[in-house]
């Protein structure tokens, strides 16, 4: 199987590595304590797998959290904080709704894989993407 010619990784409207970022902002445990619009494991273990996803194409990471310098917020939560080590967190002050701002859609951390990736015959991610996507995941919650 041979790949489809590369588009430009940078005028491409699909997410590539060099033409997007991924921002991790405030998966702290006082955050996620008011979440109550899911299962609050369920939203860690698709933050994790987002994550592995990211690193996994090397997509720049912006890691962001509230009040940890000034010791009034808990730093991020340790199964993120382990896949994050060779991040450096950004005390965040103010926010912005991103979405307004940049026309940002949210999409899932499975399509994330799979646009990511894009091309089963660029063999040199596959392997972390199924085992991320399949073994780590959706196999163990059959």
């Amino acid at each position: 199987m041979t790949s489809a010619p590369a588009r430009d990784p940078v005028a491409d409207h699909l997410i590539t590595p060099q033409n997007a970022a991924f921002l991790l902002i405030d998966y702290q445990p006082s955050q996620l304590a008011g979440v109550r619009s899911m299962d609050r494991d369920l939203l860690v273990k698709n933050a994790v797998s987002t994550v592995k996803v990211i690193k996994t194409f090397d997509v720049p990471i912006v890691h962001s959290t509230i009040n940890v310098a000034t010791g009034r917020g808990k730093p991020t939560l340790p199964e993120l904080a382990d896949l994050l080590t060779d991040d450096k967190p950004l005390d965040r002050t103010t926010t912005n709704s991103w979405e307004d701002k940049a026309g940002g859609q949210p999409i899932s951390w499975v399509s994330l894989a799979v646009e990511l990736q894009r091309d089963w015959a660029r063999q040199d991610t596959v392997q972390a993407i199924i085992e991320i996507v399949l073994t780590d995941r959706l196999l163990k919650q059959e």
